[in-house]
């Protein structure tokens, strides 16, 4: 941290002092009186400065830590955190899980959204492992697919890890961080249409080729177009889903 003396922060009226103490960090970071890896200082020069007692200071330093802002080392006091987006924006992965079936189709049309670009990013940037990695995944779902009982948790799996290498080939950590936030409530929803629908991973692994093959050629307005349609064919199956059985949306 900077030196010199710590001065106190602003204070809000109405706000609660573990409110104040999280505004007020997170105005030292903006400030750049703390920046990714400096220690706080102590428990009684940190509370003066803000203003507010110990114990809500301590609240507000583990709503903070939960948040990836800070973290505390035992014995060594707390400090602030690299600031890495996929820390920063795991919390909204948590929220996205706990929405409620009624906007789903949101969610899908926010990915398509994210990695219709990705892909267009990535056409731009990849490199020859990422592509065989890429390559490496479909080849093992074909082998899935041609078996009599292909496990259906396998393929998506694999679908999750190659739309995975595409949004880190795009080269931006912030996209990346949000299209993982919202793997876990999308997962589920393409697990289900695999399952409930015949030849609908048939169908995926046909769109992720068509991919490949457009980033593999560094083509972004193919990448991004194929990207696209492949993500249509999910929420156009929830857009039915939803029509046939209204209350599952």
């Amino acid at each position: 941290m900077t030196s010199g003396k710590l001065a106190e922060q602003p204070r809000t009226p109405g706000v609660s002092q573990t409110d104040v103490v999280v505004q007020g960090i997170r105005q030292m970071i903006i400030d750049g009186l703390l920046r990714p890896g400096d220690r706080l200082p102590i428990e009684k020069d940190l509370a003066a400065a803000l203003g507010v007692s110990r114990n809500p200071l301590r609240e507000g330093v583990r709503a903070l830590s939960m948040m990836g802002v800070l973290e505390t080392r035992q014995g060594d006091g707390t400090y602030v955190t690299k600031l890495d987006p996929s820390m920063l924006l795991a919390p909204m992965g948590f929220v996205v899980d706990l929405h409620d079936g009624t906007g789903t189709t949101h969610l899908h049309s926010v990915r398509r959204i994210l990695e219709t670009e990705a892909a267009a990013w990535a056409a731009q940037r990849v490199g020859v492992e990422e592509l065989e990695a890429a390559a490496e995944l479909l080849r093992h779902n074909e082998a899935e697919l041609a078996l009599d009982e292909p496990n259906h948790e396998t393929v998506i799996e694999n679908d999750i890890a190659f739309h995975r290498i595409i949004a880190e080939a795009a080269g931006n950590p912030v996209l990346t961080a949000l299209i993982d936030a919202l793997g876990g409530r999308t997962m589920r929803d393409r697990l289900r249409r695999s399952i409930a629908q015949p030849g609908a991973d048939e169908t995926a692994h046909r769109e992720h080729l068509s991919i490949l093959a457009a980033l593999t050629a560094h083509d972004p307005d193919r990448a991004r177009t194929r990207m696209s349609a492949h993500l249509f064919t999910v929420e156009d199956y929830l857009l039915e889903r939803s029509v046939v059985n209204p209350s599952t949306e």
